[in-house]
């Protein structure tokens, strides 16, 4: 084994999205319209659910935690992507590699779980409403909250502390365009099977078990609200969760496929533009599909802007 195979590698060079330089400015144009949206579009959301107590209610809760994830899992992404689209040589040291992996995974997999909370929680509003303010307490809506952090801190540990304890040395290339475990293990200089094995038991665990809660909880609403007699009602449900389920099948159904797939030493295009739609996208998305067709949203907006405060609800 030559010498250059025995040293630690000190930092990693990404291949990033697009090697054409008219390409790359094009998707800087675009990244940083949806870096300014997401920001802006998440903020807003966390400021008037902290100003205004017509939305000091469970749901708006989870949304707001909701919105910071997404927060934090845009901007220990996009930032650099948008970097470096303006330079040749892309890189990132190890540390920095390490720091963005940790805060990606804790907040994408604290994600995970608020939106199976969320689901419980429209459940909850649903199939039992006359129930609802005693089963979602302030007390309860807190825990599940920390027990969603909790959950992402755990998965996001597990999973650092395989990939990390591999030894890297030589190759430091990645096909990709920023630090992600299924890219970073393809450089491992080691074998990668225990680790691939805890990232897909930690994927069972963040990914397919949320998504089986969030469909046995859309499974009962649907049961409950088609008998309805009110064709409003039924169109206000349908409408609420519809927004969430298009959330869940973005964010969901990328990530599964990236991180529960077999693994290959080849990073291919199709799935570094998979993960463009849970990196990038899904966060943006959060907040227009929440407040687009959102009275309270709305409502709450125009009474930041000047109008008469409502009451406190909750």
């Amino acid at each position: 084994m030559g010498e250059e195979n025995q040293t630690s590698v000190a930092e990693f060079i990404f291949l990033g999205l697009s090697q054409d330089l008219q390409t790359q400015i094009l998707l800087f144009v675009l990244f940083l319209i949806i870096y300014l949206l997401t920001v802006l579009g998440n903020l807003l959301i966390i400021i008037l659910i902290f100003m205004d107590s017509r939305l000091h209610t469970p749901m708006y809760f989870f949304l707001r935690n909701l919105s910071f994830t997404d927060l934090c899992f845009s901007t220990s992404i996009v930032p650099q992507v948008l970097a470096h689209f303006l330079v040749k040589r892309k890189t990132i040291s190890f540390l920095g590699c390490m720091a963005q992996i940790v805060v990606s995974l804790l907040a994408g997999c604290t994600e995970c779980a608020l939106l199976a909370v969320m689901s419980y929680d429209r459940y909850v509003a649903v199939c039992k409403p006359l129930h609802y303010s005693s089963i979602m307490t302030q007390q309860v809506c807190l825990q599940l909250a920390i027990g969603s952090w909790a959950s992402g801190a755990l998965v996001s540990l597990v999973d650092t502390t395989f990939t990390f304890q591999l030894p890297y040395q030589g190759q430091n290339i990645i096909n990709h365009y920023f630090c992600e475990l299924p890219a970073l293990l393809k450089v491992a200089s080691a074998d990668t099977s225990s680790t691939e094995m805890a990232i897909f038991a930690m994927s069972v665990v963040i990914l397919l078990a949320p998504v089986c809660l969030i469909l046995v909880s859309y499974w009962n609403i649907i049961s409950t609200v088609i008998p309805m007699q009110s064709g409003e009602g039924r169109l206000k449900v349908f409408s609420t969760c519809g927004s969430h389920l298009i959330v869940v099948v973005f964010f969901f159904g990328s990530g599964m496929f990236n991180y529960m797939k077999p693994n290959s030493k080849i990073m291919n295009e199709r799935d570094k533009m998979i993960s463009v739609f849970y990196a990038v996208v899904t966060p943006m998305l959060n907040p227009i599909i929440y407040s687009l067709r959102n009275k309270d949203v709305k409502g709450a907006f125009r009474n930041l802007a000047g109008r008469k405060p409502f009451s406190k609800r909750w």
